[in-house]
């Protein structure tokens, strides 16, 4: 009896052994969620820094987020607002420029002489970290941001992408300068996790049809809002102030950046889902595991794609430690979530 009880139990986990072999996620494509560096690991470094960029993809973000602006010669630099106010020393060094310090009346000659600031609860150091570049803490062109991820992928054989921001308003002579760059530096959608964005959602459409033209294929994100309407979703465009139906963004984008709050739920990502769309989540900051647990494993069981945030090594420690998951989904979702939860309540009793 004890030897058939023993031989039993080896079959059982020799059935079960493939199914662990491999985690299976309710994302669109069944791989793990992309852990996207927002503004690179900012919550840790100077947001939009080159070091900030490097230290995301030692921490093990797939993808890195720069938002993009034109200087007043043309050049695209990784800055989130439209002034240089909020994330550098400017009013330090210059005197304002028709009333304040907008990156487009400064060149990028100006730009490179100011240092970035942290915000929030980053600082200009992080624990057994130093950075490989000599100025970390400047404003970075987009090609300097481009050129150290396409040196890390090089040197490692790694396949980190970029997810440039079009900054709104719509701006379609910059569009046309952020796809020829893309396309120029080989982040043409040949390799994966590569993305264009922008929160108007005509500008996604243009975006979308310049990577056409050009045979370019990466996943083009139209930003926005979750509304919901007498049980039908759409995503709120904040520069036309008019709601896209996921059916209409379908038919030239392939995903969805959206905010956390408003009407977004488990529902509205099998929505976009059944149209093909992955969905992206904005913005993740927990500043703690336990609060990072709770915050990105209700959106891992829901199936959402990939994580906007500020704190990569949290989201890449929460992903470790769902690794593997036995049951494949979406026929184990249920049992997944009940996993979630159980692996909560364990790391709290920590």
């Amino acid at each position: 009896m004890t030897r058939m009880i023993a031989t039993a139990a080896a079959l059982a986990m020799a059935m079960i052994a493939p199914a662990q072999a491999a985690t299976v996620y309710n994302t669109l494509s069944g791989e793990a969620p992309l852990v996207i560096a927002h503004r690179g690991a900012s919550g840790h470094l100077p947001e939009h820094t080159l070091a900030a960029y490097e230290l995301a993809i030692k921490m093990g973000a797939q993808v890195v987020e720069p938002d993009l602006q034109l200087t007043a010669d043309g050049v695209l630099v990784a800055i989130h607002d439209a002034t240089l106010t909020r994330t550098t020393n400017v009013a330090e060094l210059f005197e304002p420029r028709n009333g304040g310090y907008l990156v487009s009346d400064f060149t990028l000659a100006e730009i490179k002489t100011l240092t970035a600031l942290p915000t929030r609860t980053a600082s200009t150091s992080y624990p057994d970290y130093t950075p490989s570049m000599a100025d970390p803490f400047k404003v970075p062109t987009f090609q300097e941001v481009m050129d150290l991820v396409n040196a890390h992928n090089a040197a490692t054989g790694a396949q980190i992408g970029i997810y440039p921001e079009s900054k709104v308003p719509n701006n379609p002579v910059m569009n046309v300068q952020i796809v020829n760059e893309m396309k120029a530096n080989g982040f043409d959608g040949s390799a994966p996790n590569s993305f264009l964005q922008t929160f108007s959602h005509e500008g996604a459409r243009h975006l979308s049809e310049l990577q056409a033209a050009l045979g370019m294929t990466n996943g083009v994100a139209a930003l926005g809002y979750v509304i919901k309407t007498d049980d039908v979703y759409g995503v709120y465009d904040a520069t036309t102030a008019a709601i896209s139906s996921l059916d209409e963004l379908a038919g030239f984008v392939t995903g969805l950046g959206v905010n956390l709050g408003y009407d977004l739920d488990a529902g509205f990502i099998a929505a976009a889902h059944a149209l093909g769309l992955v969905v992206h989540g904005w913005t993740f900051r927990p500043t703690t595991l336990e609060a990072a647990e709770a915050q990105f494993l209700p959106w891992i069981a829901a199936g959402m794609d990939g994580f906007f945030t500020d704190y990569p090594d949290l989201a890449v420690a929460v992903l470790d430690g769902l690794s593997p998951a036995p049951v494949p989904l979406p026929a184990g979702l249920p049992l997944l979530a009940a996993g979630v939860g159980a692996l909560v309540l364990v790391r709290r009793r920590r």
